[in-house]
C-alpha cells in the first residue's frame, strides 16, 4: 500500500507548528521493478543503498587497459525522467550557465531576471558561503556517512551542499510536496515575467535570511514553476553543478522506491487527488562538473508529527535502509523539542554519530542519555520562534554558558531571541570543538 499524505489543513496544530520550518538525496540505486507501485516489489528488485553508481548483481566490472577496475555503468531506473523541464527551469528560473532559452519565452525578460538573480548569488556566496563553508568544514569529522537526512528541510540544497560537500545522497523532508514541472511546457508566454518574479523574491529571501518559510514555499507552490524544484536548481548554480534526471516517486511498503510512470500518470490523469500525489516526492540527479559522480537529492513531502508517522511505514523503512547517516536540521520550530515529534527524533539520536543544526536540533535532554556530547558556536539567550519547552530552553542556554565561547561569523538557520549567530553541533564521544577551533578559520564576515 502507497502512502497517502494528509494535506496539512487536516492537522491546524501541526500546520501552524511547522509554518516558519526551514525551507530547504545519493544516490541510493533502487533496481527497477514493473509491479504496480502499491504492489509488493519482486525479491529481484530490493533496493540498494550502496551509491548513485550502483550496478545490477549481473553486470562483470569492466577491466580497464592498464588493468585497474573501471567504473561500470549505471543501473537504468524505472520511471518518466523529466530532465528536459528540469533543464529549461534550470536555465530560464535557476540562471544557469547552460542550455537554450525555449522559443515561447522572451529572452529580454529571462535576460533582466538572471541579471537580478546573479547578483543575489554573488551576494550570498560571499556573505554566507564562503563564510560558513570553511568553518563547517574544519567541523567536520572526515569519515562521515555519505548519506544525509534534513527533516524539516524542504528546498534547502543550499545549505546541505555547503554542510556536506562531500555527501553522494541527500533526503529533505517537509510538508510541502516538490510539485508537478510539466505545467512548464504549457505555461502562456505572457505569465513567464510574473513568475520569475515570484521565484526571485523568494530566492533572495532565502539567501537574506539563511533559511526560508513554509508560508513562502506553500506561495511558490501556486505557481506554474514548482518552487521546491526551482530551489534546489538555484543550489546547482551555487555550486556548479547541473541536473542529469528528474523523477518523481512513491514509497513501497518495504520502504524501496516505486518511480512514477506514465501508466501512473493515465491512470490518475481524471482523479485531481491522485494526480497530486503523484507529484509529492521528487528525485533530482546532479553533477558537479562534466566528470563529477551523480549525486542524488531527493525530496519527500510528509508530516513527520508522530501520528502521521507512526501510522506510515514506509516512509520510517525507507529512512533506516540507510543505515548510519549525517544529519542536519534548522528553522524547524523546534519541532524536535515537541512531545509530539518524538519518533523522528528517536530516529536521529538511533541512525546518527553526527549532527549539525542551530537551536531546532535535539535538545540537550534527550542528547545527553544518548550518549552525546554537543558543541556549540556562538551565543544562545533563548528561543526566537516555535514550539518549545522553557526546560529545553533553559538547558540549552546553561549548554552554551558551560562551554568556551567560540565566536560565529555567519547565521546558521534561526538567530536567537537576542538576534545572535548559533550552532551545535551533536555527536558521540569526546567534546571535540576546542581541537576544531585549533584549525577553524578565523570569523570573517558579520553574522547575517
Amino acid at each position: 500500500m502507497i502512502r497517502r499524505r494528509l494535506p496539512p489543513a487536516a492537522l491546524a496544530f501541526v500546520a501552524w507548528a511547522a509554518s516558519a520550518c526551514a525551507r530547504a538525496p545519493a544516490p541510493e540505486a533502487v533496481a527497477s521493478s514493473t509491479s504496480p507501485a502499491g504492489s509488493a516489489p519482486a525479491a529481484s528488485s530490493a533496493p540498494s543503498e550502496s551509491g548513485a553508481d550502483a550496478t545490477p548483481s549481473s553486470a562483470a566490472p569492466a577491466t580497464s587497459a592498464s588493468g585497474r577496475m573501471a567504473a561500470a555503468p549505471e543501473a537504468p531506473l524505472e520511471g518518466l525522467d523529466f530532465i528536459d523541464e528540469a533543464r529549461v527551469l534550470f536555465r530560464v528560473a535557476a540562471c544557469g550557465p547552460d542550455g537554450e532559452i525555449p522559443p515561447r519565452f522572451d529572452s529580454a525578460v529571462v535576460a533582466r531576471h538572471c541579471s537580478e538573480l546573479e547578483h543575489a548569488y554573488d551576494d550570498y556566496k560571499k556573505a554566507w558561503v564562503d563564510v560558513a563553508r570553511p568553518f563547517i568544514s574544519a567541523l567536520r569529522p572526515k569519515d562521515l556517512p555519505a548519506a544525509v537526512v534534513y527533516p524539516f528541510g524542504g528546498g534547502d540544497l543550499t545549505t546541505a551542499l555547503a554542510t556536506f560537500p562531500d555527501a553522494t545522497e541527500f533526503t529533505t523532508i517537509s510538508l510541502e510536496p516538490a510539485g508537478d514541472i510539466r505545467p512548464v511546457d504549457k505555461m502562456a508566454p505572457g505569465d513567464l515575467g510574473r513568475e520569475l518574479a515570484a521565484h526571485r523574491a523568494h530566492l533572495e529571501r532565502l539567501f537574506e535570511k539563511a533559511h526560508s518559510r513554509t508560508d513562502n514555499l506553500e506561495k511558490e507552490s501556486k505557481t506554474d514553476m514548482p518552487g521546491e524544484i526551482v530551489f534546489d536548481l538555484a543550489a546547482l548554480v551555487v555550486y556548479g553543478g547541473e541536473p542529469v534526471s528528474l523523477r518523481y516517486f512513491q514509497l513501497r511498503p518495504d520502504g524501496s522506491l516505486a518511480y512514477v510512470t506514465q501508466a501512473d500518470i493515465d491512470a490518475a490523469a481524471h482523479h485531481p487527488l491522485a494526480l497530486h500525489e503523484l507529484f509529492q516526492n521528487a528525485e533530482l540527479r546532479f553533477r558537479q562538473g562534466a566528470d563529477g559522480p551523480n549525486r542524488v537529492l531527493r525530496h519527500i513531502a510528509f508530516n513527520l508529527d508522530d501520528a502521521h508517522l507512526k501510522a506510515d511505514g514506509p516512509l520510517l523503512a525507507h529512512l533506516s535502509l540507510k543505515g548510519k547517516v549525517a544529519a542536519m536540521t534548522k528553522a524547524a520550530s523546534h519541532l524536535l523539542w515537541n512531545e509530539h515529534f518524538a519518533t523522528i527524533r528517536g530516529w536521529l539520536i538511533e541512525h546518527t554519530d553526527w549532527m549539525i543544526s542551530d537551536s531546532t536540533g535535539i535538545p540537550p535532554r534527550f542528547a545527553e542519555p544518548a550518549g552525546f556530547v554537543q558543541d556549540t558556536y556562538g551565543t544562545f539567550d533563548g528561543p526566537i520562534f516555535g514550539l518549545y519547552d522553557k526546560r529545553d530552553a533553559d538547558d540549552l542556554k546553561r549548554l552554551f554558558k558551560s562551554e568556551p565561547t567560540r565566536e560565529l561569523a555567519f547565521r546558521y538557520g534561526y538567530p536567537d531571541q537576542a538576534g545572535h549567530a548559533h550552532l551545535i553541533v551533536t555527536h558521540r564521544g569526546v567534546n571535540l570543538a576546542d581541537d576544531n577551533a585549533k584549525t577553524a578559520p578565523a570569523p570573517s564576515a558579520s553574522p547575517r
